[in-house]
């Protein structure tokens, strides 16, 4: 297999900022001296996740949904196969892959949907319980998907971080992207500060 492009520009940008963003949230969270830091880097997420979703529909091959959402059974047989050492090389996402992906944007939007209410001492203390409850969950799909591109890059001899920090991987030439995207990097970053902005007023 050759070298091909397979990650765009704001799937890796934002891939990173959605990282960075979640690490500075989780680490601020108890401390009311950080707390507006805490409220920004969740705001930041919550405009990143956003911006994510539309480009799972409007986004180059392998950032949409459509290209990488399989069957809970597939992500199962793929993982199987990945217990015996011969898993599938997939140019994209791999199905157990894509399920870290919707769980941990699903668990991003959950926790934004909470926490801002909490930030305007609105909902009570269920609420503020609800969102920590959902913010570990988060949590532990983040450990997964870690642990996940560890046996991956192993199993498949490839270096699975560095491929979203280059946007190359291995693959046939035919399911390479077109281009890197480079266009939609500026409304990414605006989605992410202006979401972090408003959350945070």
């Amino acid at each position: 297999m050759n070298k091909i492009l397979v990650w765009d520009w704001p799937t890796r940008i934002g891939h990173w900022l959605m990282a960075a963003s979640f690490v500075i949230a989780y680490a601020t969270g108890d401390s009311e001296e950080w707390r507006l830091v805490h409220v920004m880097a969740g705001g930041t997420l919550a405009g990143l996740v956003l911006f994510r979703l539309v480009w799972g529909v409007a986004g180059s091959r392998h950032a949409r949904f459509g290209s990488f959402l399989r069957s809970p059974l597939a992500a199962w047989q793929y993982l199987s196969a990945l217990a015996r050492g011969r898993p599938e090389h997939y140019a994209g996402h791999n199905p157990a892959g894509a399920w870290a992906i919707v769980g941990l944007l699903g668990l991003g939007l959950a926790a934004t949907a909470s926490g801002w209410p909490v930030y305007q001492e609105m909902g009570g203390e269920w609420l503020e319980e609800f969102h920590e409850v959902v913010v570990n969950g988060m949590l532990l799909v983040v450990l997964l998907h870690l642990a996940g591109v560890l046996v991956g890059s192993l199993a498949h001899r490839e270096n699975l971080a560095r491929a979203m920090l280059t946007g190359w991987k291995r693959g046939d030439p035919a399911e390479a992207i077109s281009g890197a995207r480079v266009w939609a990097l500026p409304v990414l970053l605006a989605c992410a500060g202006l979401a972090g902005w408003y959350l945070s007023r």
